[in-house]
């Protein structure tokens, strides 16, 4: 007796066990995630630099009440800030390293905001004679056969990407005591390369936003591997931090309004008489 007893128990449990597993409990409603009050930023020195950030971040933290801590570094060391989740969105200009960033899981996607353009800036005297030249490749193939000071960024920035990538297209493989490798950010190349009388590659706005303090001329500009596309990239975040990837949500959406697009393209007019970064953002 005892042991059809426990039989018919084992049966009775596991005939509710299966009615359990086809009607499962209901779940109480998922609730919408709150966004963190706070949110890090990483993106490029020149958006730092030139005083956009500055111009167009106080609307966000009034209309979001985020308040945000910008990281300004290069855009090599913001992708590896997002990738360990030391930031919850990435304002950047690498695109194809941006892409790679994505495929690799650790942004669901990246959208087009804005974009300007780099321009090869130097001494007014111009010792290796690029004045006026639409080629960069062409150009930085004089600069090196001049042997004329040059300052990198050195820090696997975005800047530094385009550099590598003309003096790629040149056939030149840059070295010698002639070519200065700095590790800094956009700002403090323009000060060496003012100082040093030399060369370099600078997006237009950070030249633009300091050019009363240098004496470097704009010498190449309008070339098409100049094109300087910026993006913007939330972090991917696991179940415990929602809330972050909630504001890095918030921030993507307001970049990308018409709102902020407005302020982006309204911005330096009136300080610098001319427009500094073109809004693009995917509609």
């Amino acid at each position: 007796m005892p042991i059809r007893h426990t039989a018919w128990l084992a049966w009775t449990w596991l005939f509710a066990l299966f009615l359990t597993g086809c009607n499962p409990p209901a779940l109480p409603p998922t609730k919408q995630v709150e966004p963190a009050n706070t949110l890090v930023l990483a993106t490029t020195t020149s958006t730092y630099d030139s005083g956009l950030l500055d111009a167009i971040l106080p609307d966000f933290e009034r209309k979001t009440g985020i308040q945000v801590e910008v990281v300004a570094v290069g855009t090599g060391q913001a992708l590896k800030l997002g990738q360990a989740k030391d930031a919850d969105v990435l304002l950047v200009h690498a695109k194809s390293r941006e892409e790679q960033f994505v495929a690799a899981g650790y942004a669901p996607f990246r959208k087009d905001v804005m974009y300007n353009d780099f321009v090869i800036v130097g001494p007014p005297d111009d010792p290796a004679g690029i004045r006026g030249m639409s080629d960069a490749a062409a150009a930085f193939k004089r600069i090196a056969q001049a042997r004329a000071t040059f300052v990198s960024r050195g820090d696997e920035s975005g800047t530094h990407f385009k550099e590598l990538a003309i003096w790629e297209k040149a056939g030149i493989q840059p070295h010698g005591d002639w070519y200065l490798s700095a590790g800094q950010g956009m700002g403090a190349v323009l000060t060496m390369a003012h100082e040093l009388q030399a060369y370099t590659l600078t997006d237009r706005a950070t030249y633009l936003s300091r050019r009363d303090k240098l004496n470097l001329d704009t010498l190449v500009e309008g070339d098409p591997i100049l094109f300087n596309q910026y993006g913007v990239l939330p972090i991917a975040q696991d179940a415990a931090h929602q809330d972050k990837f909630a504001a890095a949500m918030a921030f993507v959406d307001w970049i990308t309004s018409p709102e902020t697009q407005a302020l982006i393209a309204e911005f330096g007019k009136d300080t610098y008489g001319q427009q500094l970064f073109f809004p693009n953002a995917e509609k």
